[in-house]
């Protein structure tokens, strides 16, 4: 059973989306981040809808027969945060959470007002083993 995600990856201009945001400092981390996660995976950024910036590209499958289409990890400069996409969640890793510094989660979401309220190497840490376990544990595209 194949559903087709709201959020679809599209040939958008990754630099121009984030050139735009209007807040300056989201759009220095932003562009930060960027940089960063490009290259930890060694992926292409590729804009998905309309306000995500993702990186690699999976084929998921759940239980229930409903498969589609994600990224390994990604990022949205919102208005309230950076919103990180660790899709592989947090509960591999709550050492690194404990570590990282000032920031909130959901399942697979990770929550930063700004870049400096974050320790950098953990961030990095983080965002690399999640990236990798989803690479190595779903069925890549």
């Amino acid at each position: 059973m194949s559903s087709t995600n709201k959020t679809q990856p599209n040939d958008a201009d990754v630099a121009a989306f984030l050139n735009s945001v209007e807040h300056q400092k989201r759009r220095e981390d932003s562009l930060k981040m960027l940089d960063m996660m490009s290259e930890i995976t060694g992926e292409k950024p590729v804009m998905w809808g309309d306000s995500i910036v993702g990186f690699g590209l999976y084929r998921y499958k759940y239980k229930s027969g409903r498969e589609g289409d994600w990224f390994y990890t990604g990022f949205s400069p919102r208005k309230q945060n950076l919103t990180l996409y660790i899709m592989d969640g947090f509960k591999k890793r709550p050492e690194l959470l404990e570590k990282l510094g000032k920031c909130k989660t959901s399942v697979a979401c990770l929550y930063i007002n700004k870049l400096e309220d974050v320790d950098e190497k953990i961030l990095r840490q983080v965002i690399k083993e999640s990236a990798k376990y989803v690479k190595e544990n779903q069925s890549a595209c």
